[in-house]
């Protein structure tokens, strides 16, 4: 069980280091394409890979059951989260973005709690609560500016995005985490074609080579490689403890912010990764029982 536990661990990690680069590479994305375009266009693209994947890989059909589960999955992380992140980072730069992600941990456990029927301990929740202050401490800090309306978009897509997880990392269980991002994807397959198309840009010419890099990363590794690894972590080391490692999310977020889009980040950055490690390490080490996963 334990080597079981770590597996998932080191799956949620990549997961979430693919993760890191999602906010800045949509700010690159949108800086060419309009954001209903930009979330259609990567979930159908994406959607075509994963029906490719379930066809080469003969994956069967889902269970009626888990049909419903399989579309909040869709409406949340496929549609919801990529749309309201791309309206958000409109109004402002992805380094603020990464202050409300530091309370997707804290979504994602809650959701855990109430979808995934996980009980952590107290002192789960103080180390996570402590994790999630540093780095909501630090961006609020470093963030720059915003607007009332993108911080309110932000946080719904922050809450969106914990009952997706929650729920992708429950069906995971039984389905595995590549099965479920390809048919959550497929479900949406047909909204988000005919979004696609409906949104298309007038002309493309003029669309810059960093647009279309940004738009190339949130497809394949946002959309899909990256919750291949994430719900595969989250069904083996458990979703509230696993969902733990967003907490470090936000630091490569800032540095990869960096590197592409010359937004600043201050020398603080170090010590307050390290105290968010240790917050890690203390939920991880209060982590709750799991349930068997495939």
């Amino acid at each position: 069980m334990q080597d079981r536990t770590t597996e998932g661990w080191i799956a949620g990690l990549i997961g979430m280091t693919i993760f890191s680069g999602s906010m800045p590479a949509t700010k690159l994305a949108i800086a060419g394409f309009d954001p209903l375009f930009l979330t259609a266009a990567r979930a159908a693209l994406a959607g075509l890979l994963a029906g490719l994947c379930l066809w080469r890989c003969r994956a069967g059909v889902p269970a009626p059951r888990d049909l419903l589960a399989l579309a909040v999955v869709a409406l949340c992380v496929v549609l919801g989260f990529p749309l309201l992140s791309a309206l958000a980072l409109q109004a402002m730069p992805s380094t603020r973005s990464i202050l409300f992600l530091g309370l997707l941990p804290l979504a994602t456990a809650t959701f855990g709690v109430l979808r995934g029927g996980e009980r952590p301990s107290a002192a789960f929740w103080a180390w996570s609560v402590a994790g999630a202050a540093l780095v909501c401490g630090f961006a609020a800090r470093r963030g720059g500016a915003g607007s009332y309306g993108a911080d309110l978009t932000m946080i719904l897509s922050v809450i969106v995005c914990g009952l997706g997880y929650a729920e992708g990392g429950r069906l995971s269980r039984t389905l595995g985490g590549l099965r479920v991002i390809c048919w959550a994807l497929v479900v949406a397959l047909p909204v988000s074609a005919a979004g696609a198309m409906a949104t298309a840009p007038a002309q493309w010419g003029d669309i810059a080579p960093s647009a279309w890099a940004g738009l190339v990363y949130v497809t394949l590794f946002s959309m899909f490689l990256g919750f291949v690894f994430w719900y595969r972590g989250l069904a083996l080391g458990g979703i509230a403890a696993v969902g733990q490692l967003q907490l470090l999310q936000p630091f490569l977020g800032f540095f990869l912010a960096f590197l592409t889009l010359h937004e600043p980040v201050g020398g603080q950055l170090v010590l307050t990764a390290m105290g968010v490690v240790l917050c890690v390490a203390g939920a991880r080490h209060f982590s709750p029982a799991r349930t068997p996963a495939r």
